[in-house]
């Protein structure tokens, strides 16, 4: 599973006319789901999501200091399949992507275990399987991407507590 996240000052997604989602300051997340992600990849993202430091402190004297749980801000996850593409000369090919209907049902899980994790009125979402504009006022820039396949299984360190 990769994450794309991007912290921002505002972020939306609509799809059409129509108004799908919005945040504030908080984290606009791309999730891309590989054909063979399963519970343990959700549990990875979900924990690093929630931890990840992107913020000063209060104070303005630390860098990296807080977290989007800490600062109170919202989450807008949008499901993106391209994410594990790869190109076979100029045209990307999504054989490593996971189906329409599996990746839901995936995501689902990720966006369920996130409200529970956190606050269920901080987590938003796009359409799934729609063609969404996505609109990011990225701050900072800040951009970390997030795969889980580089977690290093049985190693733990103070920033993962």
């Amino acid at each position: 599973m990769r994450a794309v996240i991007q912290r921002v000052l505002r972020a939306s997604v609509r799809v059409g006319d129509n108004l799908i989602s919005s945040i504030d300051r908080g984290l606009c997340v791309l999730i891309g789901i590989a054909n063979d992600d399963e519970q343990t990849d959700i549990d990875y993202i979900v924990k690093k999501l929630l931890a990840i430091r992107l913020w000063s402190s209060i104070d303005g004297s630390k860098n990296w200091a807080r977290n989007v749980v800490e600062s109170d801000y919202s989450l807008l996850c949008v499901s993106q399949f391209t994410l594990h593409a790869t190109l076979k000369g100029t045209k990307p090919d999504f054989h490593l992507s996971m189906s329409g209907e599996q990746s839901k049902i995936l995501y689902e899980k990720l966006l369920n275990q996130l409200k529970q994790s956190y606050k269920s009125d901080k987590i938003f979402d796009g359409q799934f399987g729609a063609m969404m504009n996505v609109n990011i006022e990225n701050d900072g820039p800040v951009t970390i991407i997030l795969d889980s396949r580089s977690k290093k299984p049985n190693t733990t360190t103070a920033d993962d507590e």
